[in-house]
């Protein structure tokens, strides 16, 4: 940022020490559209000043006060994700199970192999319900409240 942007940020905050005022001061009688400039963000900072923000809806939160909302929705996660990790897991060992069944393959490969599917299919469903929670908390695809 120039040094002529950075004394007019601090314009329109208020924030010039009298030498910077004077330097502005100069910079705008040498330069009318600075001046123009100037003016025209003098006009937007009143009308962004008379701006009043919303006030964010209340209910919502005082639904999160009581402790069984919470245990509700908490338990109804878990149990989702058990239904979906048994599932996929299922689905996974359906897939290995010729390779599993394998009467050439060492015993500890079998169980690492269905460690694998296993551990992929938690970390799947992990991922999937971060990504679920993030669209849901996200505040810039929806109207930012403060």
């Amino acid at each position: 940022m120039d040094k002529k942007q950075e004394l007019i940020n601090r314009w329109i905050d208020k924030k010039l020490s009298d030498k910077e005022k004077k330097e502005l001061e100069r910079l705008c009688s040498n330069n009318p559209e600075l001046k123009k400039e100037l003016r025209d963000f003098k006009k937007l900072k009143e009308v962004m000043d008379m701006l009043k923000t919303k006030e964010p809806d209340r209910e919502w939160e005082k639904y999160w006060e009581h402790l069984y909302n919470r245990i509700e929705r908490g338990i109804g996660w878990i149990i989702t994700s058990i239904g979906a990790i048994l599932m996929l897991t299922f689905i996974g060992f359906q897939f290995v199970k010729d390779l599993i069944n394998d009467p050439q393959l060492a015993f500890y490969a079998k169980i690492g192999i269905l460690a694998l599917v296993f551990g992929f299919v938690i970390l799947f469903v992990s991922v999937i319900r971060e990504r679920f929670f993030l669209s849901k908390h996200d505040r810039y695809s929806k109207e930012v409240k403060r």
